[in-house]
């Protein structure tokens, strides 16, 4: 059984997820998500899709956030 870096919880179900050349292990996928999910830096939520990359590799949860932060031309929908 393995434990997950998160919670603690020790499962014998576990997932590991490999990100930036490190490995991370979780019991679920909501544990996975506090411990390594992008915030977005204006606001502060979660970042569960895609969100908007900045020109300085920051990423924006939407286009209001990244266009409150100085990023030219951001637009969630053309």
């Amino acid at each position: 059984m393995a434990t997950c870096e998160t919670c603690g919880n020790e499962y014998d179900k576990t997932m590991e997820i490999s990100v930036g050349g490190a490995t991370h292990t979780f019991d679920s996928f909501e544990c996975a998500i506090h411990a390594i999910a992008p915030r977005c830096p204006h606001c502060g939520c979660t970042i569960l899709g895609h969100g908007i990359e900045g020109s300085g590799g920051a990423v924006y949860c939407c286009a209001h956030c990244a266009r409150d932060s100085g990023v030219v031309g951001a637009v969630d929908r053309v």
